[in-house]
């Protein structure tokens, strides 16, 4: 049964929205890795999960927001036995470590797709990341980090859709980033957010 909705996500993705990858800068490969991407549209997750090969797709697990996704039994059967989600809280308590599910993924050999604005912006820019993509970077600097622009999302289901408009998208797939030695958590936020910005005009990459 699981198997079969999966088929059928990645079918209607694909109908709806189109979502096929775009390797630009990279190849698909068994190397961990974590696909780090703009977000502009709730159907972010499921076009950039679907984007990727069968038996990547597999071994990866989308970071998702628990207070969305973990909200109604849909949404968790999608979010947790289809998509494999890693659920995360967005509003933490102060002495927990809102990174720890996502340590606990990548010690067990995951990749990961990481939302690292936090949230969803407009599409019309690229809001500045959060410290998190930073600091997985450091303490896992064997993870391979990979930016992913996701074109159209946001105009084909914008905030407040109940249905997405049947605009074609692409997962555009960049160059590996890691992290330089001594580079300061700002420096690398801000040319991680910089690598994802220069997929979304295809013309400079």
């Amino acid at each position: 049964m699981i198997a079969a909705a999966r088929l059928v996500l990645i079918a209607l993705t694909r109908f709806l929205v189109g979502g096929h990858a775009r390797w630009v800068g990279s190849e698909p490969t068994f190397e961990q890795r974590i696909y780090f991407a703009n977000h502009g549209s709730h159907l972010d997750t499921i076009v950039l999960w679907a984007a990727l090969p069968d038996a990547l797709r597999s071994e990866t697990s989308p970071v998702a927001a628990r207070d969305y996704w973990g909200k109604g039994r849909l949404r968790r059967f999608v979010a947790l036995d289809i998509l494999g989600c890693v659920l995360v809280e967005r509003q933490a308590p102060a002495d927990s470590d809102p990174l720890a599910p996502l340590t606990a993924a990548l010690a067990e050999g995951r990749s990961l797709i990481l939302f690292p604005e936090g949230t969803r912006g407009d599409g019309s820019s690229i809001m500045p990341f959060k410290s998190g993509l930073y600091n997985l970077a450091n303490t896992h600097p064997g993870v391979q980090l990979i930016p992913v622009f996701l074109d159209n999302l946001a105009r084909a289901f914008p905030k407040g859709a109940y249905v997405p408009a049947p605009i074609s998208c692409a997962a555009r797939f960049g160059a590996p980033l890691r992290l330089r030695q001594g580079e300061e958590r700002q420096a690398f936020l801000t040319r991680a957010r910089e690598a994802v910005a220069t997929l979304g005009r295809p013309g400079e990459v």
